[in-house]
């Protein structure tokens, strides 16, 4: 997710898009690895009743333990490519429209902050959808995306499986059976979720980041401010997004027919029934704690990287003028 954009550094948005997938992509190298494992809980014992399955995939570190035993240490990183086509995309898109909002004097309104996140959170989740088709998270939190992630040796296989050998391959499979809008398939999960993420992201940092600066911990040009805005808006990124988060990825994940129609959820308001009836509410927050786990580092490596990208481009204008 972006910071609120300071007055004193303004990028044109078209720098903003660059910059913003850069950071981006940057984190998700990072995070990645998170997701699987993230992915592979959320998927665990999908539609069925609490312990009547068997759970291969328990905490952090054991299911990261299992899936490199598994698959490989790289098996950690199943899913980079599509994660770091998406995260480009996606926020390459919400950067340059959160920009032109914030040029056009519309998140100085009241609330304004808040209704440019989530347009601009919007739009870059559409665009983003086809490359988040399974992997989750970062999607940057997709369709390709959390498929790969989930892909694995039966005996460790949760959630359905799909058989692709990689991101082009993925693609090709999908719009050969499903057609084009078929890589838009489970977008109505993915646009609430990050709609309310990038609301609650933007907003929250930007009050964050108005406070410590407020309180003088550091110095006021200092990277240790995004940080710490970082840190106390990843709390309320988290706690939002992580029932869309496991709605998305069951919506990108689920088998189809030769229609394209998914065969377990109709879509987001059936996804959410199914869950809470079979599973109960608590279900909503499979995998919370990682969750934070990479929404959290993902949130602030991002800001620190596209505050200083930004830094950086500032200075490099001014100098040219």
């Amino acid at each position: 997710m972006a910071p609120a954009t300071d007055a004193g550094n303004m990028v044109t948005p078209t720098v903003d898009l660059v910059l913003g997938a850069a950071a981006c992509c940057l984190a998700c190298v990072f995070t990645n690895p998170l997701e699987v494992v993230k992915t592979r809980l959320q998927l665990q014992g999908e539609l069925q009743a609490p312990g009547t399955y068997p759970r291969p995939y328990q905490g952090l570190v054991s299911s990261a333990a299992a899936i490199a035993r598994a698959d490989g240490l790289w098996g950690l990183q199943k899913g980079l490519t599509a994660g770091l086509l998406y995260q480009g995309l996606m926020n390459g898109v919400r950067f340059y429209c959160y920009n032109l909002a914030c040029q056009a004097g519309f998140t100085q309104q009241p609330g304004g902050t808040v209704v440019a996140g989530a347009v601009a959170g919007a739009l870059g989740a559409f665009v983003g959808s086809p490359a988040y088709l399974p992997l989750p998270p970062s999607a940057l939190d997709s369709q390709v995306k959390t498929q790969l992630q989930a892909q694995t040796v039966a005996a460790m296989a949760v959630g359905h499986q799909h058989q692709h050998q990689s991101v082009l391959g993925a693609l090709e499979t999908i719009w050969r059976q499903q057609g084009l809008l078929g890589l838009w398939r489970g977008v109505g999960g993915a646009v609430p979720r990050v709609t309310v993420g990038s609301a609650a992201q933007l907003a929250t940092f930007a009050s964050a980041k108005a406070w410590v600066q407020e309180q003088q911990w550091f110095l006021e040009d200092s990277w240790l401010v995004a940080l710490a805005g970082g840190v106390i808006s990843s709390v309320t990124v988290a706690a939002v997004m992580a029932p869309f988060d496991v709605v998305s990825t069951r919506l990108y994940n689920q088998p189809v027919d030769r229609a394209g129609r998914g065969q377990l959820y109709g879509g987001l308001a059936d996804c959410l029934v199914k869950i809470c009836q079979q599973e109960g509410p608590l279900a909503l927050y499979k995998g919370l704690g990682l969750a934070y786990l990479r929404l959290g580092p993902h949130t602030i490596l991002s800001m620190f990287f596209w505050d200083e990208l930004r830094k950086l481009a500032t200075r490099t204008q001014h100098q040219g003028t």
